[in-house]
C-alpha cells in the first residue's frame, strides 16, 4: 500500500464511516478505481483507520463523554445486542462481507428507505429524552447493521427516531455508540489479523489514523448540519446511486473486493 492509498482510503473511512451511506460500499468502488491489491495487511489497515474515526466522537462530544452514569448505562445497554451477536455470528458476517452483490443491493435498499424515513417520523421534533427500553431497541437496530451495505450509522438512526428521538439527537447518539462498538469490532479484527503488521507498516498506520479523525471531524459536524436542515432524502438517493454503480461495475466484470 503506497502513501497516497493509505491517504485516500482514510479519507473515504473518514467522511463514510457517520453518515448514513454505507463505508462499506464506498471502499469496493475506492480499491477498484485505484487498482489496490487486498493484501492481509490493506485489509488491517481499512480496520485500524476505524480508531482515528471514533476519535473524532470523542474530541467533538467530549463533555457528553464526562456527564452521568445514566449516559454509559443507556450507552452500554444498546452496546449489547451487537456485542453479543457480533461475536456470536461472527464467521457468517464475514461471509457476506464477501458478497458484493448484498452490499449493492442493501445500498439500494436502505437508500429507498432514506427517502422517504422522514415522512414516517415527522412529530419527532422536539424529543430529545431516551429511556432505558429505547436505547436497547436502538441496539436491536445496530445489529441490522450486520448486513454488509445496511450503513450502521442509518439503522440507528433510524432506530433512535423509532424511540420517538428528533433527528439530531438520533444522529448524536449514533456517534455515541459508534465508540464502544467500532471500538470493539475494530480491536477484535485487529487481534486475530496482528501477525500482519510489522513495524515498517506503523507509519503508514499513524497517517491513515490521523487522516480519518481530520476528514471525521468535518463530516461530522456537516452531517448534523445538513441533516438537521435538509433531513435524509438526498443521502437516500445517493445510496441508491452507489449500489447501482456497484451493480453495474460487478455486471461488467470488476473483480470487485470487499474489506
Amino acid at each position: 500500500m503506497s502513501i497516497i492509498e493509505a491517504i485516500v482510503i482514510a479519507i473515504v473511512e473518514g467522511l463514510t464511516e457517520f453518515l448514513p451511506v454505507s463505508s462499506t460500499g464506498h471502499m469496493i468502488i475506492t480499491q477498484e478505481l485505484l487498482g489496490m491489491e487486498i493484501n492481509d495487511f490493506v485489509k488491517a489497515f481499512t480496520v485500524n483507520i476505524q480508531f482515528g474515526a471514533i476519535l473524532a466522537v470523542v474530541f467533538l462530544y467530549w463533555k457528553q463523554f464526562f456527564q452521568s452514569f445514566t449516559f454509559y448505562y443507556k450507552l452500554f445497554i444498546a452496546f449489547l445486542p451487537a456485542a453479543v451477536i457480533g461475536f456470536l455470528a461472527s464467521d457468517f458476517i464475514d461471509s457476506m462481507l464477501e458478497n458484493v452483490i448484498v452490499v449493492a443491493a442493501m445500498l439500494v435498499l436502505g437508500g429507498i428507505v432514506l427517502v422517504f424515513v422522514d415522512k414516517w417520523f415527522l412529530n419527532n421534533n422536539n424529543n430529545n429524552e431516551l429511556s432505558y427500553k429505547g436505547a436497547f431497541k436502538i441496539g436491536l437496530y445496530q445489529c441490522i447493521a450486520m448486513i454488509p451495505g445496511v450503513s450502521r450509522s442509518a439503522a440507528t438512526i433510524i432506530g433512535g427516531m423509532a424511540q420517538k428521538l428528533d433527528r439530531k439527537t438520533a444522529a448524536e447518539f449514533s456517534f455515541f455508540l459508534a465508540v464502544p462498538t467500532m471500538f470493539a469490532a475494530a480491536g477484535y479484527k485487529l487481534f486475530q489479523n496482528y501477525q500482519t503488521i510489522d513495524s515498517s507498516h506503523i507509519s503508514i498506520l499513524l497517517l491513515g489514523n490521523f487522516v480519518a479523525f481530520l476528514v471525521a471531524l468535518v463530516a461530522i459536524k456537516t452531517f448534523i448540519s445538513l441533516l438537521t436542515r435538509y433531513g435524509f432524502k438526498y443521502f437516500g438517493y445517493y445510496r441508491i446511486v452507489v449500489g447501482l454503480i456497484i451493480l453495474l461495475m460487478y455486471a461488467m466484470g470488476y473483480d470487485l473486493s470487499v474489506v
